[in-house]
C-alpha cells in the first residue's frame, strides 16, 4: 500500500504562484508514475499533469501548459506541481495520484487516463481570487 500526503495548497491571487508537494510512503516510489488531478466544485475531477517513473516525460492538459511544471524527487519520494500564473478557473481541489509502479515506458495517453492509477492522496484547496 502507498499512502500519498498533499500540501501546498493555499488561497493566493490571480497570477500568484503556488508550489504543491506530494510526499509519497509505503512502496519503491521510483517505480511508479505519478499524477495530479483536480476537481473544481460541481466537476468532475480532471487530469492536470503525469510525470513517468524516472521523470523523463511529463504531460500536461491544455489548459495548465506552460503556466504548470511537474517534477519529481526519487530521493526524497516527492512529486511536486509548480503553479504559476494561476487564474480562478485553477480554483480546485489537487489530488496527487500514483499508478500501478511497473516502471511503465508506454504510451503517454497512459497517463491522461484517471483508471491507470490506483492510489490517491486526500488532496489539497487551491483557491484562486481574482
Amino acid at each position: 500500500q502507498m499512502q500519498l500526503v498533499e500540501s501546498g495548497g493555499g488561497l493566493v491571487q490571480a497570477g500568484d504562484s503556488l508550489r504543491l508537494s506530494c510526499a509519497a510512503s509505503g512502496r519503491t516510489f521510483s517505480s511508479y508514475g505519478m499524477g495530479w488531478f483536480r476537481q473544481a466544485p460541481g466537476k468532475e475531477r480532471e487530469f492536470v499533469a503525469a510525470i513517468s517513473w524516472a521523470g523523463g516525460s511529463t504531460y500536461y492538459a491544455d489548459s495548465v501548459k506552460g503556466r504548470f511544471t511537474i517534477s519529481r524527487d526519487n530521493a526524497r519520494n516527492t512529486v511536486y506541481l509548480q503553479m504559476n500564473s494561476l487564474k480562478p478557473e485553477d480554483t480546485a481541489v489537487y489530488y496527487c495520484a500514483a499508478d500501478r509502479g511497473t516502471y511503465y515506458s508506454g504510451s503517454g495517453s497512459y497517463y491522461y487516463t484517471q483508471s491507470k492509477y490506483v492510489y490517491w492522496g486526500q488532496g489539497t484547496q487551491v483557491t484562486v481570487s481574482s
